[in-house]
């Protein structure tokens, strides 16, 4: 049967394009998902509260040693 394999190229290329397609369609799905989820974890009250977290971590990290060194020797 090896010698009809030609004949089948155009099905083959066909079948690689319609499911290139497919997996396009699919991550397209799957972006909108993702955005949806994250849109609804932002306006959850968990969302929030990381939000409100992380910003007031930011705003400690900035404030730290205020130009100090962090460990500070002394001589005894």
């Amino acid at each position: 049967m090896r010698c009809f394999a030609c004949f089948d190229g155009g099905s083959r290329e066909r079948r690689r394009e319609e499911e290139r397609i497919a997996s396009a369609e699919a991550r397209a799905r799957a972006a909108e998902a993702a955005q949806k989820r994250q849109e609804q974890f932002e306006q959850s009250a968990v969302g929030r509260a990381a939000k409100a977290q992380l910003a007031a971590a930011a705003k400690q990290k900035t404030n730290t040693n205020k130009g100090e060194p962090v460990l500070k020797w002394q001589m005894g």
